[in-house]
């Protein structure tokens, strides 16, 4: 099979054998570093924000809430953590615009718990 390569380039002319010369390749691999240190550098950046921010948000939920509230929330993010992140969103905006009581006591988290999956739609499966 390696014997016939050099055959079936020639057969597709689309397949070309060219040669790059060692300064053309040097400037490829230093472009291509260059791209990948950049990448390399936006991520780092991007994740550092997001620490920041995660950080900024525990602070603030550690204001919000009392110890027992605070481990219930924990608690629940190990479970659902879609619905915790959105959750915890909604304390802090509703903590902001005062219309939350500061500390919320774990009860008051309970409440409010039990009246949020109260919205959610349940599915019952009857069997026929």
């Amino acid at each position: 099979m390696l014997r016939n390569w050099p055959r079936t380039c020639l057969n597709y002319p689309s397949t070309r054998v060219t040669s790059v010369s060692d300064d053309e390749l040097a400037e490829l691999r230093r472009k291509r570093m260059s791209a990948l240190q950049r990448q390399m550098a936006d991520e780092q950046r991007q994740a550092q924000t997001q620490q920041q921010l995660e950080a900024q948000k525990e602070a603030l939920l550690r204001n919000i809430l009392s110890p027992e509230a605070r481990q219930r929330l924990t608690n629940l993010k190990m479970v659902k953590p879609e619905f915790t992140e959105q959750l915890e969103l909604q304390l802090i905006q509703l903590a902001q615009q005062g219309r939350l009581q500061i500390p919320l006591k774990d009860e008051q988290l309970k409440q409010l718990l039990v009246q949020l999956q109260g919205r959610k739609r349940e599915t019952t499966i009857r069997r026929i």
